[in-house]
This record gives C-alpha cells, sequence and structure tokens, in this order.
C-alpha cells in the first residue's frame, strides 16, 4: 500500500500560548525549596562546585506531583534511584575516559533509554528532559574515580530531601491529589453536558472530542481514586465521596438526562458539576451529592468492584491468582485501568511488557540514540566545547511522532535563544557574586514551571539560563563562550535531531492502530456479552461487569493516542479513518449502555 505524503508542518499553532495548568504551582514551589537547600549549604560551606550533583537529586522534586500522597511515596524514590544511577553511570564514564566521542555516544544511549522508560512508566512531566539534562551534563565533568562515591551520595541526600518536600503538603491538605483529579472530571463533564445537544439529532463536531476528554478524565481520576487507601474511617468516608461525586461525572457519558429527572437539565447539571468542582479546588468539605438510583446501583457496583479487587489482590500476593482471574483477557498486553483486573501485569512486569520486543516505544529510542549521537558529534566537528548541549537538545525534541517533533524543535531553538539574550541582559547582575546567581537560578526555575506549560518555547526561557547558571557554578568559562556554545549546539542539535526523526520513521504507528481497533472489538464484545448475561439470579458478577467497562474505557482512549500518534507520522499507510470514526462510535455508545445499567448483583437486590 502506498504510503501517505508528508503533511505541512504547522508553524502558528507551534508557538500559540495556552491556558496554565492547573497545579504547576505544586511542582514550582517543591522545585525551589528542594533546590534551595543544598545550594545555600554549600554556598555557606564555598563548595558551589558541587551543585551539580546536588540539583540531580534535588530536581526529581518536580516528579509525582498528580498521584495521591500514598502513590506518591512509592513512587518517588524510583525517580530518584532512576536519577542516581544514571548520574553513576556518567561519572564513571567520565572517570574512566576522556574520550568525547565515546562519552557522546554513552551519553546518546542513556538518553534512550531514559525516554524508552518514561514513556512506559507514563511518569508524566517532566518526563525524561530532566532525567538526561543531569545526567549528559555528568558525562563530560571531570572526574577521578575516588570522587564518585561522594558526588553520587550527595544527589541521594538531596534526593531524600525532595522527597520529604513533596510528601510536606500531605500535612496541610491530605486529600489534595486526588481533589484535583475529581475536579478536573467534573469539569471535563460538565463541558461535554454543554457541547452536547439537548435532544436527539446529531452532536456539534466538537461534541466527540469533548465526550473522549471526559472519558480520559473520568478514568485517570478513578485511577486516582483508588490509589488512595482507606485502612482509616475518616479516609474511607471521604473517598467514598469523591466516589459519588465520579458517579455523576461520568454519567455524563451515558444519560441523555445525567440527573434522571429532567428531560433538559443538561446545562442545569452543568452547572452544578463545575460548582462542585468549584468546591474540590477550593479545599472546601466535600459535598454530599444526589444520586439517581441507577447511579446508586452503579456505586453499589464499584464498591463490589474494589472489595473484590483487593481480595483477589491479597490472593496474588500468597501465590493463588492466576492469569485466568482476569475476564475477558486476550492476551495481547496490558491496558491502563482505572482498577486492573486481577492478574494483568503491573509494576516492573507492566513496563517490561511495554517495551518488549514490537512495542513501539522502540523506534522512539532509536530514534533518540541515533538523533544525539549525530548531534554530539556534529557539534564537536564544529569545534564547540560542550557537546552535550547538542545531545540534550537532540533528546528534548523527540515527541509520540515527527509532526510533534518539529514542533517541539521551533519551540526549543526559539525559547533557547530569547533565552540567550535574557541571559546576557542579566549578566552584570550575575557577576555581583555566587549569591545573585543562586537567587537568579532560583527564580528562573519557578519562572520555567510557570511559563512551560504555557507553551514550551516560553519554558525554554527560563530553562537556558538555568543550564548556564549551573554551567557557571562548576567552572569559569567567559560568558560570551557559554552564549555562543549554547546557540550553536542548539541550532546543531534541534537539526540534526529532527532530519533523523524524519529518516528514522516509525513504521509502528500505524500497526498501533491496527491493534487498537482489534483491541476494542474486543472488549465491546465482552461487553454486550456481559451486558446479556446479567439475567441468571444468584449470580454475583459486578466486579467483572465493573472490569468490562473499565477495559472499554481504556480501549477507546488507547486507540484515540494511537489515532493521534499516527496522524502525525510521516511515510505511513493511510489511516482507516472511517473504520475509526464507526469503531469510536460503536465504542462510546456501548460505554453509555454500560454505564447506565451497571448496577448490583441480581442476588443483593
Amino acid at each position: 500500500m502506498r504510503a501517505r505524503p508528508p503533511r505541512a508542518l504547522p508553524v502558528r499553532s507551534t508557538v500559540r500560548l495556552r491556558r496554565p495548568v492547573d497545579i504547576w504551582h505544586k511542582p514550582a514551589l517543591s522545585a525551589v525549596v528542594a533546590l534551595a537547600i543544598p545550594d545555600l549549604t554549600l554556598l555557606a560551606l564555598g563548595r558551589l562546585d558541587l551543585i551539580l550533583y546536588t540539583s540531580a537529586g534535588a530536581m526529581c522534586a518536580l516528579y509525582a506531583h498528580g498521584l495521591p500522597y500514598a502513590a506518591r511515596a512509592r513512587t518517588l524514590p524510583w525517580v530518584v534511584l532512576g536519577m542516581v544511577a544514571s548520574l553513576a553511570v556518567a561519572l564513571t564514564a567520565a572517570s574512566l575516559t576522556t574520550s568525547t566521542a565515546l562519552l557522546v555516544v554513552l551519553a546518546s544511549l542513556v538518553a534512550a533509554v531514559h525516554k524508552m522508560v518514561c514513556d512506559a512508566t507514563r511518569i508524566g512531566p517532566p518526563g525524561n528532559l530532566i532525567l538526561t539534562f543531569i545526567a549528559a551534563s555528568a558525562f563530560f565533568v571531570p572526574q577521578r574515580p575516588g570522587q564518585v562515591p561522594l558526588h553520587v551520595a550527595l544527589a541521594l541526600g538531596t534526593g531524600a530531601i525532595a522527597w520529604l518536600v513533596c510528601m510536606a503538603p500531605a500535612l496541610v491538605r491530605p486529600q489534595g491529589p486526588e481533589r484535583i483529579a475529581a475536579a478536573r472530571a467534573l469539569e471535563a463533564a460538565a463541558g461535554l453536558l454543554r457541547s452536547a445537544p439537548e435532544t436527539g439529532g446529531a452532536e456539534p463536531a466538537g461534541t466527540a472530542q469533548a465526550r473522549h476528554a471526559t472519558a480520559a478524565a473520568v478514568n485517570a481520576a478513578w485511577h486516582a481514586v483508588f490509589l488512595v487507601p482507606v485502612r482509616a474511617p475518616g479516609r474511607a468516608a471521604a473517598r467514598a465521596r469523591l466516589e459519588r461525586l465520579l458517579v455523576r461525572a461520568e454519567s455524563a457519558l451515558g444519560d441523555r438526562d445525567p440527573v434522571g429527572a429532567q428531560p433538559t437539565g443538561r446545562a442545569a447539571e452543568a452547572d452544578r458539576l463545575s460548582g462542585w468542582a468549584r468546591e474540590l479546588r477550593g479545599g472546601r468539605p466535600l459535598p454530599e451529592v444526589p444520586l439517581s438510583p441507577a447511579q446508586a446501583e452503579e456505586l453499589a457496583g464499584i464498591t463490589a468492584e474494589t472489595t473484590a479487587a483487593a481480595r483477589t489482590t491479597a490472593a496474588g500476593a500468597r501465590g493463588t491468582v492466576t492469569k485466568s482471574h482476569a475476564p475477558d483477557d486476550d492476551g495481547s498486553g496490558p491496558l491502563v485501568l482505572r482498577h486492573p483486573a486481577p492478574g494483568l501485569p503491573r509494576g516492573l512486569r507492566a513496563v517490561a511488557a511495554r517495551l518488549a520486543p514490537g512495542s513501539p516505544l522502540l523506534p522512539i529510542g532509536a530514534r533518540v540514540a541515533a538523533g544525539c549521537v549525530l548531534a554530539g558529534w556534529a557539534s564537536m566537528a564544529i569545534g564547540v566545547g560542550h557537546p552535550y548541549w547538542a545531545v540534550v537538545t537532540a533528546a528534548s525534541i523527540y515527541q509520540a511522532n515527527t509532526t510533534l517533533s518539529w514542533q517541539r524543535a521551533l519551540q526549543r531553538t526559539l525559547g533557547n535563544l530569547l533565552g540567550l539574550l535574557l541571559f546576557t541582559a542579566l549578566l552584570p547582575l550575575i557577576h555581583t557574586g555566587h549569591l545573585a546567581m543562586i537567587a537568579l537560578a532560583l527564580a528562573f526555575q519557578l519562572g520555567a514551571e510557570a511559563w512551560i506549560t504555557r507553551n514550551y518555547w516560553l519554558g525554554s526561557v527560563c530553562v537556558t539560563p538555568v543550564a548556564l547558571l549551573l554551567t557557571g557554578f562548576g567552572g569559569h568559562l567567559p560568558a560570551r563562550t557559554l552564549v555562543t556554545d549554547r546557540w550553536i549546539d542548539t541550532v546543531v542539535g534541534a537539526a540534526v535531531g529532527l532530519a533523523c526523526c524524519v529518516l528514522v520513521t516509525n513504521r509502528r504507528a500505524a500497526d498501533r492502530i491496527d491493534i487498537a481497533l482489534e483491541r476494542l472489538a474486543a472488549a465491546e464484545a465482552a461487553a454486550h456479552r456481559r451486558l446479556a448475561a446479567r439475567e441468571p439470579a444468584g449470580r454475583d458478577d459486578t466486579p467483572e461487569a465493573g472490569w468490562t467497562r473499565d477495559r472499554l474505557a481504556g480501549c477507546l482512549i488507547e486507540l484515540r493516542e494511537a489515532v493521534d500518534v499516527a496522524a502525525g507520522e510521516w511515510w505511513q499507510r493511510p489511516l482507516p479513518q472511517e473504520r475509526i470514526a464507526l469503531a469510536e462510535q460503536q465504542g462510546h455508545r456501548v460505554l453509555a449502555v454500560l454505564v447506565r445499567r451497571l448496577s448490583t448483583p441480581v442476588a443483593a437486590a
């Protein structure tokens, strides 16, 4: 089949500003505090040459802010260990060889690993960028073998500080992350209700997009809520109220009348959902949410689902759960469900499954490795003294497809240029002393997190001075040399990286759509069987019904993500647009039926 020709690359939308993410201040303030503690300590000790190593651990404070605190406490140590391991590899290599060409290759391979692992774990922002920036820089820091243990220990210690800083808000708002997730779901559901017609007829063009956004937000919110432990009675009561809110939000996916009382009450229901979202964000007591009989039945089914999941998970810990416990599992791979069925891979096994041979992440890793190596070598050939900047630039532009990578390359180049101009303008202040440098670095870090959610190029305006300041703490290169090298490396890294992105095509992007369509068809068939099998009395199939619904929602989200990735990839075979549209329409209809008809087991009725 003939491949699709390249699409026109967007420019205007690439630099357009968006609304900032609602919780941008949380990682921003956490990073500033986690960086300020070791920075000021090193200033007092007169050892600012160690700031790169302490920054490695402190920068981990940027991660996992979307997770409830119990899950965050488990996730952040893995981020810190990944950062420390990468730093150890880089420093060890730097202490054993002085070959710049070899160090570029090693830094590029580490960057590829960062990209694939971060995508496989779905760790979220800032993804692989911070890990690659620190590790690539460390590859080119002069090092002796005897210094490596101390420097790694400094990173591990500041990583512990970052963990404490990220966990500290739990003392004030212990339910903050799950409340934010629920508020996002309520807001998305309100948007869906406002976009859909009051009565029958064709849906407006934006409704399908709003439906997908609502399904994703509700799915993410359920996943966050199910990560909250309920050992204490107070926590159980709070989680139960959040579940009632999510049931009300989820009803927007399935009910023409979400309230069950007024035939034209969609606008009023949207206003109620928005009001509850504001209460959640404002920290006010969780509202008492009335449910219709069908919604109350669904909540009872969810309670049975979570109870069964906890029971079978505990049994699995004793070695009694097998693959057969996963209802309707076709063995085609793990899905990210809001509450995974027993027997599906979890943790490290799930990450390994996403990186198995045939994974769509492998071509992305090959792109990163090839692009970073060639960018670093090109920088060396030009005579730039900091080839790791070219490596980091190339690694940073690789996104899910060619179109997104082009956008990131343009954003990175524009942001770095403006950041270099800003750094140059502030040189008189920077030269006043180390305290001014630390203050500026912290201010730029805050600004980077505030602006990067509006657009990557705007955040890069602040990221560039931070990188230059970190370099200034460890060396004494003239400012003109730093600025010139940074600009050359940015252009080289972006150009070479983008060229490799175009040449190393991801032919598996379209194949992923076929797999997603097959999974969706299987999930729909399982849903139809579940709906048809609800009549026999005494059969407690509520947990399986819940997992069937979750699997169908996950398949719809997975299909939309696969289509978005393949649509921006070059030299792909034509996408089956009609088949995709029909599959999504049918899938959403079946999901709506499941949402409406999911109820308690017949025996308990």
